[in-house]
């Protein structure tokens, strides 16, 4: 049986992806990722995988960007050399979940004969026909004839459910005939869900990773790629008990909280020296994260020697419908922007104390440096105006 390349574009995680698609499938990591990045369509793959990643970190069910066409196959192969590489359980397990839930609400709408065709595929035991009757559901004064058109064979099913362990699920609990369980469409798919989110479990395998990672590490748009997915994540992994809104208010000035890496950039901009391009770049990613106006950002590069206000404005828009956070701490020091010895910033060089770890932590990212400051001020305003108040209970 040879099931519908549309299924595939949907569903890249089939064994089929390998049969339709030997010319990708079949390539070393290295090779794929640069025929990714030739292909007309790598800025729409980036943006689709941001969007997902972004909603994994962010704990979302569902990805608005998301398409089932032949771009989703790219971006499955993708994933899957980003989740090795990246070798965070964590963040694997989110990416699982999210792609599986994903898959789930569409393999719901499939029809039956899909979904059929998909469990062909996948080499499960099952037959399909006419819905059968096989039990009845009472629940109060309320009969419920079940029916299907799906049997899985026994030990096929034990192995879909071996990582869930709800009591329903148990063979004892299902209805069983010939060695076949009768299974509602609902709970199968519930089951190729749980196959899909296996299919990112990552082995340990530390030398290939090494080699391998270096090997990426080198293709310049693969890192920055993978760069900015980790910088992504270290907004969201730390356990920041310091929490602020820190996006722009007209009218409301948050510069004096800026970390010393921005300030130096913005100072050469007021003196109107010319800017490196990681430096623009750095600071426009700073400035959209905190929901600065695309008119301010430009006329902050108004004194460049080369500005432009039409090709500035493109670019920043550009960098806007990108998406991409600010460079961390750790890359920053690599690039020569970290200018924490040279300001002698106290939070950059000793970093902070964290009540719920009961440690001293390092600032790992400068967004968390402007929530830090804006955290003492608002401690240091409420302690000065606690003072006012009783002193004048006092008279």
């Amino acid at each position: 049986m040879t099931i519908p390349i549309e299924l595939i574009y949907r569903y890249p995680w089939l064994p089929s992806l390998k049969e339709f698609f030997s010319d990708i499938a079949s390539k070393p990591p290295s090779e794929f990722i640069s025929t990714i990045f030739s292909e007309t369509f790598s800025e729409e793959i980036q943006e689709r995988l941001f969007e997902i990643f972004k909603a994994a970190f962010d704990n979302l069910e569902n990805v608005s960007y998301y398409k089932l066409d032949k771009v989703n196959v790219y971006l499955y192969l993708l994933l899957k050399i980003l989740m090795f590489v990246l070798d965070n359980k964590i963040i694997t397990n989110k990416i699982a979940n999210l792609f599986s839930k994903i898959n789930y609400n569409d393999l719901i709408e499939e029809n039956d004969y899909n979904i059929y065709s998909i469990c062909e595929d996948l080499k499960l035991d099952i037959l399909y026909s006419e819905p059968m009757e096989y039990g009845v559901n009472i629940l109060k004064d309320q009969r419920e004839i079940l029916k299907t058109s799906f049997r899985i064979y026994y030990t096929d099913y034990l192995k879909l459910i071996s990582n869930l362990h709800d009591e329903y699920r148990k063979l004892v609990n299902n209805a069983l005939y010939n060695g076949y369980v009768f299974i509602q469409k609902r709970r199968l798919i519930r089951l190729i869900q749980e196959y899909i989110r296996n299919k990112f479990e990552v082995e340990e395998d530390k030398a290939t990773l090494e080699s391998l990672k270096k090997e990426l590490l080198n293709l310049p748009e693969f890192k920055e790629l993978y760069e900015n997915i980790l910088s992504q994540w270290e907004l969201k992994k730390e356990v920041f008990e310091y929490s602020f809104d820190i996006s722009f208010k007209e009218g409301a000035d948050i510069s004096n909280t800026f970390p010393p890496c921005i300030n130096e950039i913005l100072s050469k901009a007021q003196e109107g020296q010319n800017l490196i391009h990681i430096e623009r770049l750095f600071l426009v990613f700073f400035l959209h994260a905190l929901n600065y106006p695309v008119d301010k950002i430009i006329d902050i590069f108004s004194t460049m020697p080369d500005f432009d206000r039409g090709k500035t404005a493109y670019q920043v828009n550009f960098a806007k419908k990108k998406g991409y956070t600010p460079h961390k701490c750790g890359t920053l020091k690599s690039l020569n922007l970290c200018m924490a010895a040279k300001y002698k910033d106290e939070i950059c060089l000793e970093g902070y104390y964290s009540k719920k770890l009961d440690t001293k932590k390092k600032i790992k990212h400068p967004l968390f440096y402007v929530q830090l400051k804006q955290f003492r001020a608002s401690r240091k305003e409420n302690h000065t105006n606690n003072k006012l108040k009783n002193n004048n209970e006092r008279k």
